[in-house]
């Protein structure tokens, strides 16, 4: 593996969901760095990316409501246990759960293992909410998917804060979750 900037030489072989993340990012002006390696499926199979990136992977969660309406995308620090009870309080939602894949699908073109942020390109609609760990924002820089598990992203926090999200039409919601 090889960290490298920007986008591919060539887009042979790639998805163009994934050439999608790379035209706007370069559309806007934001740089990244990136590592293309085997699927990671898990936040553990990045553990040799991180050591790349000299930063984390985020812990990416896909969830919903009881009555699959309201779609969140959570990010979170990969090192973080989960606790729906947690969240469900600050976000005033019973009854919170990972959602289906269809819904990934459809609402944000990603398959599970490649959820990211990057994905709210897609979500024309607004239906996901973005919801962020506060602990993100003390990170200089986050690690993400290109809408593939396939590559890794690293951009800046800030870009992804004040350049990316208001170019997709979303905005995020802080949480502070304690995973213990």
């Amino acid at each position: 593996m090889e960290l490298l900037n920007g986008r591919p030489a060539t887009n042979v072989g790639r998805l163009e969901k994934e050439i999608r993340v790379y035209d706007l990012l370069d559309s806007l002006g934001i740089s990244y760095g990136r590592i293309d390696h085997e699927a990671a499926m898990t936040i553990e199979a990045c553990q040799d990316i991180d050591a790349l990136f000299g930063t984390h992977m985020c812990k990416n969660l896909f969830l919903c409501n009881r009555q699959e309406t309201d779609f969140y995308l959570l990010l979170m620090p990969g090192d973080k246990k989960f606790k729906t009870k947690e969240l469900s309080s600050q976000i005033n939602t019973a009854r919170l759960s990972f959602a289906n894949e269809k819904y990934m699908e459809e609402l944000l073109d990603i398959t599970p293992g490649s959820v990211s942020v990057m994905g709210l390109m897609n979500d024309k609609d607004n239906k996901v909410q973005l919801l962020i760990d506060e602990d993100l924002l003390n990170q200089a820089y986050l690690g993400c998917h290109p809408c593939i598990n396939t590559s890794s992203l690293r951009i800046k926090t800030d870009d992804i804060l004040n350049v990316f999200l208001p170019a997709v039409h979303h905005q995020a919601r802080y949480v502070k979750l304690l995973g213990e």
